[in-house]
C-alpha cells in the first residue's frame, strides 16, 4: 500500500512537471545575493582585505554588495593609502578588481559624516549607501558575511 501510494505521487509530480514545461513555463531560478559588511581599514588589514577577497571570490556566481562602515569607510576614500597583508592583493587591486566585476562598493553615509567625510571624499566607483540598494541588488536570499 505504502509503495503504491509513493509511486502514484511520483507519477504526479512527473505529470504535473511535464505540464508545466509543456506551458513554456520555465521556474528560473533567483541568484542568492551576499553582502560583504567591512568595518575596519588599516587598522586591522586581515580583516579588510579578507573581506574583499571573499567579496571576489562569491561575485563568480553570486550578486554581491559591499558596504564599508565605522573604520571601513577610511579604506574607500580617495586619499586612502594602498594596505597590504600577507598573502591577499593589496587594497587598491581588490577594489578595482570588484569594480571591473560589477560589484556595488557602498559607504555608510553617517560614518563618512563622522569621520569628517563627504561623499566628494570617497574613491572613484564607491557610492554612498541608500537603504534600498541592499533590498534590490539581488532577487534571492540576502546573505551577510561580516568582517
Amino acid at each position: 500500500m505504502k509503495a503504491g501510494l509513493g509511486c502514484a505521487i511520483g507519477c504526479m509530480a512527473v505529470v504535473l512537471a511535464g505540464a508545466s514545461a509543456s506551458r513554456g513555463e520555465v521556474a528560473e531560478q533567483a541568484r542568492d545575493g551576499v553582502v560583504v559588511h567591512i568595518s575596519h581599514a588599516n587598522d586591522d588589514p586581515h580583516r579588510l582585505l579578507m573581506g574583499l577577497s571573499m567579496a571576489s571570490m562569491m561575485a563568480e556566481d553570486h550578486d554581491v554588495l559591499v558596504y564599508f562602515d565605522i573604520k571601513g569607510v577610511e579604506a574607500v576614500l580617495k586619499d586612502a593609502a594602498d594596505v597590504s597583508y600577507a598573502q591577499f592583493k593589496p587594497l587598491k587591486a581588490q577594489l578595482a578588481e570588484l569594480e571591473r566585476k560589477g560589484v556595488p562598493i557602498m559607504a555608510c553615509p553617517g560614518c563618512l559624516k563622522a569621520a569628517g567625510k563627504t561623499l566628494t571624499d570617497l574613491a572613484p566607483g564607491v557610492q554612498v549607501a541608500e537603504k534600498s540598494r541592499f533590498f534590490s541588488f539581488t532577487k534571492g536570499r540576502i546573505l551577510t558575511l561580516d568582517y
